[in-house]
């Protein structure tokens, strides 16, 4: 029996990609606050620890289609910042090679302006504020209680924890890490890969990729954010 929305129309089925904690929060949210039925999860074959979930079938996401054919379900990939937002990226990068249709999550208790554009696979958790023109790239997730000003921009991946405040006209760069109650001033750039530190004050542009910024007001560390997650800079990426 096919579930329903509250008017009476269908619900999409959604597959959740991971079975971690964010999965489980993931499958919460859909299941409660949006027009999707969670229909299963889908983990790589060499991290099932289980033919279940919350109740739901586990599937090796190197068969998923097998289980859930493209053209019957969405698939969201419910991942946090591991190794600096890579795997989040890199099982977005799967799933579209398969040709699967990425969901987005947007509470109903989060204020995005009708301007803003999103990207795919989009998580956006409750009281977050997106005002106008605001561009959000694939795989954000916006983490509870942030502010993001007008015509400010989101790279690809990147990771808002909570009660962030990014003023306006800022650009922020692909695969970031911004810590809880990080502030940034108006026209704040900074670049892919930063990993930016809880209560951070970043009152001037990091254009560098990689840097770790923390401190009031922010400096950058003599770590970079490649070595402490120990991860490859974008360089030397296969």
């Amino acid at each position: 029996m096919q579930v329903q929305n509250n008017d009476g129309s269908p619900r999409g089925q959604l597959v959740i990609i991971g079975a971690g904690e964010f999965a489980d929060i993931a499958h919460e949210y859909f299941s409660e606050d949006s027009q999707f039925e969670v229909v299963g999860f889908a983990v790589e074959r060499a991290y099932i620890e289980g033919s279940e979930h919350r109740g739901l079938p586990v599937v090796a996401l190197e068969d998923i289609e097998t289980h859930f054919p493209q053209d019957s379900v969405q698939v969201h990939v419910a991942v946090t910042n591991t190794k600096l937002n890579r795997v989040r990226e890199r099982l977005v990068g799967i799933v579209r090679s398969k040709g699967y249709k990425l969901a987005n999550y947007i509470s109903s208790r989060a204020f995005v302006w009708r301007t803003a554009e999103l990207g795919e696979n989009v998580f956006i958790f409750e009281n977050n504020v997106v005002q106008h023109g605001v561009r959000i790239g694939d795989g954000v997730v916006l983490w509870s209680g942030n502010h993001v000003g007008h015509q400010t921009r989101i790279g690809d991946f990147t990771f808002v924890s909570s009660h962030v405040v990014i003023s306006g006209y800022c650009q922020i760069g692909q695969r970031c890490f911004l810590g809880v109650n990080s502030t940034f001033a108006d026209n704040v750039t900074i670049g892919d890969d930063c990993f930016v530190a809880l209560a951070s004050v970043v009152n001037k542009s990091f254009e560098a990729h990689g840097q770790m910024l923390t401190g009031h007001p922010a400096v950058p560390s003599k770590v970079t954010s490649y070595r402490f997650f120990k991860v490859k800079a974008p360089d030397v990426l296969e």
